[in-house]
């Protein structure tokens, strides 16, 4: 069997919010060891400052304290339009794909936003008080939300009805999954307590110095930890450990996003001081310090940061390729698998490392277009 695989070039976007009421877009060259970030756009996005970004292969939402959230097209290079339902500052929005956007704000609702027609398809009256972060399962069947009513729930996105409430003993601020849907992690002030999905029980716990202001999960058992300083920690989920600490700013990390680019993960911070930057982590070395590849200076003062990726198409060729078997994504890990079906069995013929999503793809086609790919 014989396959050429021929990537179009990337046009990475790195976007940031701030107080400012500003959207700042920067394209990111990715030559090379160091990258280059330039300016590509600014938007006058909200009348109030921003609170949170997101973004999936195609486009990106940001959430402000006026109460809206505007969507922009990034292919296109256009605003999309404003999605009014919630009564408060939006305080959390997370894609699912390319197929559904999840919003929570100070109103206490979480709305599910379908991304074909921009329609909210379900409102849940999510908690008592604002619903201070969410996080969708990988699967796409549920999600956690926490709030200022000292619970962290559980929802059946599938049947659009809660699963299960638990009761915590303080307020919690950040839920978030691990990649494969495992564990999950929830933070209350300077405390992350590791929760493992079949027991709903904690499994571990970390105290951070500082109290933390965002995490950010590299691999199933590796995890970046902000607090408010210029310090950023990585974490060993099963030890509990903290294998490296590096000073990654002059003033308090806020925010932190992460994805993989060519196996890679990175780390892409920002901070009061007015800076993001991005770092590629070793995760066979992760005692060591990651290393700085790309930095800008907004001279803002920064409240959210995400990273765009778009689809890209890639070219298979299938000479000789069984007209029976399929490419698949198997896991969180990025990697794409060529499975030969034998009766009731698979056989694995080949793996494919990616630096995006890939849903399937059928042998009988050759090639891909319009491929649902996702950081």
């Amino acid at each position: 069997m014989r396959r050429s695989w021929e990537p179009t070039e990337v046009h990475m976007e790195l976007v940031v919010g701030c107080y400012e009421q500003i959207l700042f877009g920067f394209q990111v060259q990715t030559q090379g060891e160091k990258w280059q970030a330039t300016a590509d756009f600014t938007n006058h996005a909200h009348t109030a400052s921003l609170s949170v970004v997101a973004a999936n292969n195609r486009f990106v939402a940001t959430g402000s304290k006026d109460e809206t959230i505007q969507v922009y097209d990034m292919k296109k290079k256009v605003e999309h339009g404003a999605l009014l339902h919630h009564n408060g500052t939006i305080t959390c929005l997370e894609f699912h794909r390319n197929t559904h956007l999840l919003s929570g704000a100070e109103d206490g609702l979480i709305c599910v936003w379908n991304t074909k027609k921009w329609e909210c398809q379900h409102t849940f009256k999510a908690h008592k008080g604002q619903v201070s972060s969410l996080s969708i399962h990988p699967s796409g069947k549920l999600a956690l939300s926490v709030g200022n009513d000292k619970t962290l729930r559980t929802w059946n996105l599938v049947e659009g009805r809660s699963a299960f409430i638990k009761n915590i003993k303080q307020n919690a601020h950040i839920v978030q999954w691990s990649p494969g849907g495992e564990t999950y992690a929830v933070v209350a002030h300077n405390k992350l307590d590791m929760y493992k999905l079949e027991t709903a029980s904690i499994i571990g716990s970390i105290a951070n110095p500082k109290r933390i202001s965002s995490i950010r999960f590299i691999t199933e058992t590796l995890l970046a930890v902000a607090g408010d300083e210029e310090a950023i920690r990585l974490y060993d989920t099963d030890s509990q450990k903290c294998l490296c600490e590096f000073k990654a700013h002059e003033n308090r990390v806020k925010n932190l996003h992460s994805f993989q680019f060519e196996g890679s993960p990175i780390i892409v911070s920002s901070s009061s001081d007015g800076y993001v930057k991005m770092w590629k982590v070793d995760t066979e070395k992760a005692q060591s310090t990651p290393q700085l590849i790309c930095e800008v200076n907004t001279s803002a003062r920064l409240t959210c940061v995400s990273v765009w990726l778009p689809g890209i198409e890639h070219k298979i060729s299938t000479e000789d390729a069984a007209p029976s078997s399929r490419w698949l994504l198997t896991g969180w890990d990025l990697a794409m698998q060529h499975w030969l079906p034998l009766e009731e069995s698979l056989v694995m013929l080949k793996q494919l490392h990616l630096g995006h999503w890939l849903e399937s793809w059928d042998s009988d086609s050759t090639t891909l277009e319009n491929s649902c790919l996702l950081v």
